[in-house]
């Protein structure tokens, strides 16, 4: 009985999973859905990282700010990921020493 709930549920599960990607390779979508479909991600992305960036120090949130920043400016002229991540954590770490 377990077993045949695990799979009902694995089924249930995948369903809404696979069935989008077949529907959206059949379907050509109007340039303005692809472009907008295509900001998802980023939007996603800023949705989980802003409340961090607020919450690095409580009491001083612009050190968190600062931070952001640092980062989107240093992404925004094309640094390396991984020296947009050095920037920003340096920058919150001056702020705060």
């Amino acid at each position: 009985m377990i077993l045949l709930i695990i799979i009902g549920m694995a089924i249930v599960t995948a369903i809404p999973r696979v069935v989008p990607a077949y529907i959206v390779d059949k379907v050509n979508f109007p340039n303005w859905i692809n472009r907008w479909l295509n900001a998802i991600p980023y939007a996603a992305l800023g949705a989980l990282i802003f409340p961090g960036i607020l919450s690095v120090k409580p009491d001083q949130p612009h050190v968190g700010l600062l931070g952001g920043l640092i980062a989107i400016i240093l992404a925004f002229l094309g640094f390396n990921i991984i020296l947009i991540v050095i920037g920003s954590i340096a920058t919150v770490y001056f702020l705060t020493f």
